[in-house]
């Protein structure tokens, strides 16, 4: 019987089976086999057998009973131990709870856990855990430290609901406008290669820029310029002055408070067009909030980060015919008005 276990792998075997090896291998030995020998007649490693004999001598015949197999159906955290990490995570960042993590990945929240309970776990089960917590791993939204959090309430509760009404009353068109610079080694997406064989991608050395202006409206329409020059007061008149042209009734037009938009120059420009155009102002620091900033990262990532122009016209070019293309789609245009934080302003 014995002989023939030895061209069995006891791995295949069952737990009880497995047990039953055990407790016969221990006993050979108490009897006054030599390890390698038993190890011989059980067809298994005198490494095992010389553990089953230090586990039998420290803890007894229960250290040779079999155990559940595969990974454990309770949970090592306890639900209210479950239910502060969730509050934690919620409710603070991790430099406030003093962890030297600047966002909450896998790796912070099981030193979170190891720092309130003592408990340590793989970032793999962490990640089964946030998962069955309904968190889900997504880029952060930038915002900044000197935002007033009031002055945003305000808006959305108040100023900005009193501009939609005086534009239904006079019959004004609500335009959305931002500004910003484009720069030919802006890189974004990913490209598969070979592992360990990073690709490269051929492009020129030199560095050119241009920039852009748009203004896009819930209903799809966009309006835009793209220029060489830096953004100053006359480019932004210029473009005030298309802009008026275009659209047939008033303009409402709602941009944040770069200092080219609260300029003297840019005021008397705007009373003097008083009857055509008026200017409204985001809540300072609060990008987030223009849903021309959606477009904004949308040619960043398609009309120039996926593109190698080389040189300023071919740049250029390419940004505006995107443009034109984006034009002729409102309903990628309304799409930008669908954000969390930009929803508001798609009525």
């Amino acid at each position: 019987m014995f002989l023939g276990m030895m061209n069995k792998d006891t791995r295949s075997l069952s737990a009880t089976a497995q047990e039953v090896i055990r407790r016969k291998a221990v006993q050979a030995v108490l009897a006054g086999k030599k390890q390698k020998e038993v190890a011989q007649i059980f067809g298994v490693s005198p490494q095992s057998v010389c553990a089953w004999m230090k586990k039998y001598r420290q803890n007894g015949d229960r250290s040779l009973k079999s155990r559940r197999r595969g990974r454990p159906k309770r949970s090592r955290l306890a639900p209210w131990q479950a239910a502060q990490i969730v509050r934690a995570i919620t409710d603070h960042h991790p430099e406030q709870l003093k962890l030297p993590f600047y966002l909450w990945t896998r790796q912070a929240v099981t030193d979170l856990i190891s720092q309130r309970f003592g408990i340590r776990l793989s970032v793999w089960t962490i990640g089964r855990y946030l998962k069955h917590w309904g968190f889900s791993p997504q880029k952060p939204v930038r915002r900044a430290y000197e935002q007033n959090p009031k002055e945003v309430q305000n808006w959305l509760e108040r100023e900005y609901p009193a501009i939609r009404g005086r534009a239904k009353r006079e019959k004004a068109e609500i335009n959305w406008g931002d500004e910003m610079g484009l720069r030919s080694d802006h890189a974004s997406g990913r490209s598969y290669s070979r592992c360990g064989d990073t690709l490269v991608i051929p492009g020129t050395g030199n560095r050119f820029r241009c920039n852009m202006i748009s203004a896009i409206t819930n209903r799809g329409k966009l309006r835009f310029m793209v220029f060489k020059k830096n953004f100053n007061a006359e480019v932004f008149i210029e473009f005030l002055g298309r802009l008026i042209r275009q659209v047939e009734p008033k303009v409402f037009l709602i941009v944040d408070r770069h200092r080219v938009h609260t300029s003297e120059r840019v005021e008397k420009w705007l009373e003097t067009h008083k009857k055509k155009i008026k200017m409204f102002l985001l809540p300072v620091f609060s990008p987030e909030l223009n849903p021309d900033e959606m477009l904004n990262q949308d040619v960043k990532a398609n009309a120039v980060g996926r593109r190698r122009p080389r040189h300023q016209e071919e740049m250029i070019q390419g940004v505006r015919g995107y443009l034109r293309g984006r034009q002729r789609k409102p309903k990628v245009i309304k799409k930008y008005f669908h954000g969390e934080h930009v929803r508001y302003a798609a009525d």
